[in-house]
């Protein structure tokens, strides 16, 4: 019988049980005992990164953690996140080859760990985690190409982006961030306490890396930190729209804008009807400025999905939208204006007739104006509206206003277009027109006439002015010159 109860107090911990700190042992030297010591029971301090001793310029080859006895192996792991804390220099491939590749399988071993949830991690060792990746992903950005030599910025080549050195090491950390997020082993009401407001701030200030590698496991990062910690998503999209404000209105630089707004995406696919004064608030004063910026072009798909979603949400906000794009409509940028056609077009397919009727005047006076522009693309995309079910429908709906307002615009196009794609298309639309009411047609045509009456006349009138002048003019220059003494 006493055999089987030592037994049993000799049972094996269960892998899946947390680890807790090992007590010091009391093999120290120089050690004072006196009498009151037996009395006084020492309370063990947890084994941190600060109170591990550190090896200097060296990095040492530790056991796989599950070699490692139980009581252990808190110490190890202390130890291996004090080898992840190394800083290399990757400018130099040859330089410290042998110490690079023991931190690498030791973050490989690190996130296969979070990764399997086998091996539960206490609070000191969530902490001391959160430090190592802290350590490596918090660091100074190198500067931009354009910075360098002084270009605007803008698209690069496949063949120019940055690809930063340091990757191998920093994928694998942020691979441990990533893990540690979505586990179901991690309890959200501790880890809220290390990935706090300070954290989460830097961030989203990493999201300005050059690095494409780097921003699209910030988006999924954060996107994940969204999803799981409520108490931080009014933090985020503060913070967001701070990254906005300062990009529109003060640096029109920043890389990660294309990927915020794809965490946006989502988050306003989320949004909970009916919709916060302050949501809309966040569409007026951020994503409509977004389209003043030059490089517009560069996120443009990610804020058109936005804006739509917008839209689709709530269909009262659909002039709010078109009457804001109008507002930032280019002047002389092309391409530009390809693509606000494109996103109105998107926008208009999810606006219901009473919102159409607000903005159709002050939309389609910019509608004629592109159906004249020089460049066939503008032309083009403007009337390839006249292709879409929907705004077809809203305009015959509202035929009587659209058709005087780009019927002058039409005729342009069909009389002295340069590119016969649009004078075809001009020609279809015209047609279209027609089909839907003669009547209004052969009206708007005859005040077009009328119009083209009047300025001839006004033509006329100022060419009969200029000759009188000339007359006057050549009359004075044959009478004798005055000489006031």
């Amino acid at each position: 019988m006493l055999n089987k109860i030592i037994k049993r107090g000799q049972r094996k911990p269960s892998k899946s049980e947390a680890i807790e700190p090992p007590v010091p042992t009391s093999s120290a030297p120089n050690v004072t005992v006196n009498h009151a010591s037996r009395l006084a029971v020492a309370t063990p301090q947890p084994v941190t990164l600060a109170t591990v001793p550190q090896n200097h310029g060296t990095v040492e080859v530790l056991p796989m953690l599950r070699d490692v006895p139980m009581s252990e192996r808190h110490n190890v792991f202390i130890r291996k996140l004090q080898i992840c804390c190394f800083l290399f220099d990757f400018s130099d491939a040859m330089k410290s080859i042998r110490e690079k590749e023991i931190k690498r399988q030791t973050l490989a071993e690190l996130a296969d760990l979070v990764q399997s949830g086998s091996f539960k991690m206490n609070e000191i060792m969530q902490e001391e985690l959160i430090k190592m990746i802290s350590v490596n992903i918090f660091r100074c950005l190198p500067p931009a190409p354009h910075e360098n030599t002084g270009l605007e910025g803008g698209e690069l080549e496949e063949d120019e982006m940055f690809m930063d050195p340091a990757w191998p090491h920093l994928q694998l950390v942020y691979d441990i961030l990533l893990k540690y997020v979505v586990s179901t082993e991690t309890d959200t009401k501790i880890a809220k306490r290390y990935l706090d407001h300070s954290f989460v701030l830097k961030l989203l200030d990493l999201f300005d890396s050059e690095d494409m590698r780097e921003r699209e496991y910030l988006k999924t990062i954060l996107h994940r930190i969204y999803g799981r910690f409520m108490v931080h998503r009014p933090f985020i999209r503060n913070a967001i729209n701070n990254i906005f404000y300062r990009f529109i209105f003060e640096t029109e630089r920043y890389n990660g804008i294309a990927e915020l707004l794809e965490i946006l995406g989502s988050i306003i696919n989320g949004f909970a009807l009916p919709m916060k004064e302050e949501h809309k608030l966040f569409l007026v004063r951020a994503l409509i400025p977004l389209h003043k910026p030059k490089c517009v072009s560069s996120y443009h798909q990610q804020l058109s999905y936005c804006i739509t979603q917008f839209v689709e949400k709530d269909y009262r906000l659909a002039d709010t939208v078109i009457r804001g794009v109008l507002k930032y409509w280019p002047v002389t940028n092309c391409g530009k204006e390809v693509l606000f056609l494109g996103e109105l077009e998107e926008v208009l397919e999810v606006t219901q007739s009473a919102e159409f009727q607000r903005c159709m005047v002050p939309l389609f006076r910019q509608i004629g104006r592109s159906l004249n522009s020089p460049h066939f693309q503008v032309a083009e995309r403007a009337l390839f509206w006249w292709n879409n079910e929907h705004i077809v429908g809203l305009i015959a709906e509202n035929r009587r206003v659209i058709l005087p307002i780009i019927f002058e615009a039409l005729e342009k196009n069909i009389r002295g277009h340069w590119n016969q794609a649009i004078v075809g298309l001009s020609s279809n639309v015209r047609r279209m027109f027609l089909d839907m009411d003669s009547e209004l047609f052969e009206e708007c045509q005859k005040q077009h006439e009328e119009r083209e009456a009047k300025a001839g006349e006004v033509v006329e009138q100022r060419e009969l002015t200029w000759k009188k002048l000339e007359e006057v003019a050549a009359q004075g220059t044959g009478e004798d010159n005055i000489v006031v003494v």
